[in-house]
């Protein structure tokens, strides 16, 4: 299981806005990728410092500054010193332990969210989180690692394709999170998959390790419930703020993204309230499973009742019994028992205790 909560006992007795970065290092090295357009022009480059990133923030065409990897503080720190973020804001961005949000500082506007996907290896859910710091006329998101859910995005703006090209910063910052919304749906479709055989096991050979797969499932919405149902407040608070950054053509995109976020919240809660009935499932089924092993044990014994009483009457060893000096004594004996077992059979089966 990965881990869900941060160890922040490195920032106690610090001042606030102190750059430390918070949460697992995810990558060996800090990459930097630049790209810059507008409706006619496209260019892309990858960086090696931070200081080459300065150019990039007066030019008149969009800039999308995408850093992968946030374990060294100096290169939030110079990128956002170059971009003039608050130092509470880059804080937020080195500690991988928020909660989504979004802050509007006048000039630009900052989001935090969580990007999930699934680990196909270790079957299970994966969590990184995401700033993005939407400008005048730039972007910057920072994320721990580079994933492939912004490739097809990148790919709309090499090739021109779509809106991308031909809106403004403020519709790439959408871009984004909806990559990062749409997303959700592939994580709720392995899982719903997930839901479905475990459901299926449930009914007919319900095991320990069911069990414990329901366990880890109910785990798993729980955390996805965590990280997603805040972004319902940060989507309508940009979909509705008074921003000047976010023009009234891109608050349609985002109402749309809010519906997005509404349909897998609804989705995550349907799975949980399936998960909590199938816990029920497995407890009926084990004791239905108990019944009929009871069942069955208790029929044996009601039969063998009778004959362990004659077996016991002819066991004594009184010297004067009439049938102990009879010559058909035993096999009478046999017969009287065999006919009372298949009796007591044949009456069970017509009351269907069998």
């Amino acid at each position: 299981m990965p881990k869900r909560i941060k160890k922040r006992s490195k920032k106690v007795g610090l001042p606030p806005g102190s750059l430390v970065h918070i949460g697992e290092r995810k990558t060996e090295e800090v990459r930097i990728r630049i790209m810059e357009y507008d409706e006619t022009h496209f260019h892309e480059k990858e960086v090696k410092t931070p200081e080459e990133c300065l150019p990039f923030k007066d030019k008149p065409t969009i800039t999308w500054i995408d850093v992968a990897g946030i374990h060294r503080p100096e290169v939030v720190e110079k990128i956002g010193g170059y971009f003039g973020l608050h130092p509470l804001v880059m804080e937020d961005i080195l500690n991988t332990d928020q909660r989504p949000k979004m802050e509007d500082f006048g000039s630009y506007v900052y989001v935090v969210l969580k990007m999930l996907f699934y680990n196909g290896r270790t079957n299970e859910i994966v969590s990184e989180q995401m700033s993005v710091i939407l400008g005048q006329n730039f972007v910057l998101s920072f994320q721990e690692i580079e994933v492939d859910v912004f490739n097809p995005l990148r790919e709309r703006i090499r090739t021109g394709k779509g809106h991308p090209r031909k809106m403004g910063a403020d519709y790439l910052a959408y871009a984004l999170l909806d990559s990062i919304v749409d997303n959700y749906f592939v994580i709720l479709e392995r899982l719903g998959e997930g839901i479905e055989s475990l459901e299926e096991e449930l009914i007919t050979r319900p095991t320990r390790k069911t069990l414990q797969a329901l366990h880890n499932l109910k785990r798993e919405m729980l955390f996805l419930r965590k990280s997603v149902w805040p972004l319902r407040e940060v989507i309508s608070g940009l979909e509705r703020g008074e921003s000047a950054l976010i023009k009234e053509a891109v608050r349609i995109y985002l109402r749309d993204v809010y519906d997005h976020t509404i349909q897998v919240i609804d989705s995550i809660e349907t799975s949980r309230d399936m998960l909590s009935g199938m816990l029920d499932i497995y407890l009926s089924s084990i004791s239905n499973k108990l019944n009929e092993v009871m069942k069955v044990l208790t029929i044996i014994a009601t039969i063998f009742m009778p004959l362990t009483f004659i077996v016991g009457v002819y066991g004594m060893n009184f010297r004067y019994m009439p049938e102990l000096g009879w010559k058909w004594g035993y096999f009478t004996i046999w017969a009287i028992m065999v006919a009372i077992g298949v009796s007591m059979l044949i009456y069970f089966k017509r009351r269907k205790w069998l």
